[in-house]
């Protein structure tokens, strides 16, 4: 096994990737999300978020910021629609500290009324400064589009009349429900002894109680895909295409990671980059992007351009589409296709924060993480035939959604 993992009796799980080297990477990602905010909460996961930094029952907020800054570690988090994370890379001398500083943090920060009234400030610039960049925000728009009707249909930073009426109260209501032992996984990668973790553990954690999580997601309706246009006053046309995809427990998802990547992920030499850059020069940039849930994924190609060339990116886009539907990939090219992704991933888990980040969302979705070895038995497996069954599957133009910045 290419990791060690430990349950404690409250339901927490620790994992544990050994690793040599100087530099240590561990935190908390627990399983809640905005997908998991009711009604009245939108915003609310990144906002609490935010306000673990700003005092806990041991800390002011300018302790928690000094005890990893002055041993020249980073402390950081993010939140996205299904999950928060906490964490930090340090020496690995300094291991203890983080531990003990990261558990106040995400278990017992206490959300003082004076520093969310100062936080929601700063959360409502940054959805205003979100909003000046179309690029980042026709994301957020097309995944409100492709969910309607469900929570995963709200973004992340929430509302600013929403976020003007969060308090103490709220907060602890959200984190008391979600922030439980059985609902958290704590990760690590690095040369620190996992019995030290362990030990480090039950001193600092086994003491919060076993609660039954019991919050359900529910899956989100099946609606009629639509081509929105709206006018932004941009320079430019920003455009998105796609449609639902598969889940983080769907076997299919491999399968259209690959195809993702001979269509239009990070390699210039993507069928949509060579179509509509190099070969006709219409984008400076244009890609295809995946994301899974724990039910359902969306997959969605962007690209922007003049005005003057939109119809014919759009046109060479389906193009595209209609070709990896329809011509199988023969066996020169499906082997290409195959060690350029398995060569991405073993450069991506280079980055060890990536891999340690990789190892916590693992454990927490699938209570397992695959070796690279795994990783690339998967891909070696895929044929062309179940790629092109996938294409068929996925960009199917009768499922298609369209947003169209102009």
């Amino acid at each position: 096994m290419n990791y060690l993992s430990h349950t404690l009796t409250n339901g927490l799980r620790l994992v544990h990737k050994p690793m040599a080297g100087n530099v240590s990477y561990c935190g908390f990602i627990v399983n809640a999300g905005t997908r998991d905010e009711n009604d009245d909460e939108h915003g609310m996961a990144h906002f609490v978020e935010h306000m673990l930094f700003k005092g806990t029952a041991n800390r002011r907020s300018h302790n928690i910021i000094s005890r990893i800054e002055n041993v020249g570690g980073d402390l950081n988090a993010y939140t996205n629609k299904e999950e928060t994370v906490i964490y930090s890379a340090f020496l690995e001398e300094h291991f203890a500290r983080a531990f003990e500083l990261l558990s106040d943090i995400t278990f017992h920060s206490l959300f003082p009324q004076r520093e969310i009234d100062k936080e929601v400030e700063v959360i409502i610039d940054e959805i205003h400064s979100y909003e000046d960049n179309p690029a980042e925000l026709i994301f957020d728009e097309f995944e409100n589009i492709v969910f309607e009707g469900s929570q995963l249909g709200h973004n992340i930073l929430g509302e600013p009349d929403l976020l003007l009426d969060f308090d103490t109260e709220k907060a602890f209501r959200f984190v008391n429900k979600h922030y439980v032992p059985s609902n958290v996984v704590f990760f690590s990668l690095g040369n620190t002894d996992f019995k030290k973790i362990i030990y480090l553990a039950e001193k600092y954690i086994s003491n919060l109680p076993l609660t039954v999580y019991d919050s359900k997601r529910i899956a989100p309706i099946e609606i009629t895909p639509i081509l929105k246009k709206e006018n932004k006053d941009t320079s430019q046309v920003h455009a998105l295409i796609g449609c639902r995809s598969y889940s983080l427990h769907n076997p299919k998802r491999k399968v259209l990671h690959l195809l993702n990547n001979i269509l239009g992920g990070p390699g210039m030499n993507s069928r949509l980059n060579l179509s509509l850059r190099e070969k006709h020069g219409y984008v400076y940039s244009v890609d295809s992007t995946m994301t899974a849930y724990s039910d359902t994924g969306i997959m969605s190609i962007y690209f922007g351009c003049d005005k003057r060339n939109a119809n014919k990116c759009l046109d060479l886009v389906y193009k595209e589409l209609k070709k990896i539907r329809t011509e199988t990939l023969t066996t020169i090219q499906l082997s290409r296709a195959k060690k350029q992704l398995m060569g991405q991933i073993g450069v991506m888990n280079d980055n060890h924060e990536n891999m340690a980040l990789a190892l916590g969302k693992s454990i927490l979705c699938h209570n397992h993480f695959n070796s690279m070895e795994e990783t690339f038995a998967k891909i070696e497996a895929i044929t062309a035939s179940e790629i092109q069954d996938v294409a068929n599957e996925i960009f199917d133009e009768k499922r298609l959604f369209s947003l169209l910045y102009n």
